[in-house]
């Protein structure tokens, strides 16, 4: 029986707007970070999207400078907590997308750097990551799905809000 009270304190916790509260901090310090160092390098973000060789030459660009810009925006409004549902969906949705601009290349044997916090481009094959980079992706991706599920947290803008 005692396995079934510590499977109600499991869910108990992931229940918890507190919890709720940590993944949307978790979430917003990541695309924080991944967005303000390709903002501050935008030349640098273009380089690291080229180099998965995935989108038409004319795509490059806007997706390379208006990555950064969105990755900002997701942090704000998670970090606010407007909208929470809405960012978690768009976090997960651009999680899967580099999850399979990763797998892609992996898969094709290129080697270069993912670009996620900045940097990217081409590597030393020894100097790839990508196992750790899915590993890592999928963990965010778990707390993108928690927001989804349970976009009621504490300390949020939007519970204000009609």
């Amino acid at each position: 029986m005692s396995g079934v009270g510590g499977c109600g304190r499991w869910a108990s916790f992931f229940r918890s707007p507190w919890t709720g509260t940590g993944a949307r901090m978790v979430l917003a310090g990541v695309w924080c970070w991944a967005g303000w160092a390709k903002f501050l390098h935008p030349e640098t973000s273009v380089y690291a999207v080229r180099a998965y060789r995935v989108l038409p030459e004319g795509l490059v660009h806007p997706v390379g400078y208006g990555l950064p810009v969105l990755e900002l925006a997701l942090a704000v409004l998670l970090a606010a907590g407007v909208m929470t549902r809405f960012a978690a969906t768009l976090s997960a949705l651009l999680l899967l997308a580099f999850l399979a601009a990763i797998i892609q290349a992996w898969a094709r044997g290129m080697s270069i750097d993912c670009g996620c916090f900045g940097g990217g481009g081409a590597v030393d094959p020894g100097q790839t990551r990508y196992a750790a980079e899915i590993i890592r992706d999928l963990a965010f991706l778990a707390v993108s799905a928690l927001l989804i599920r349970r976009p009621r947290t504490r300390l949020s803008a939007g519970a204000a809000l009609p």
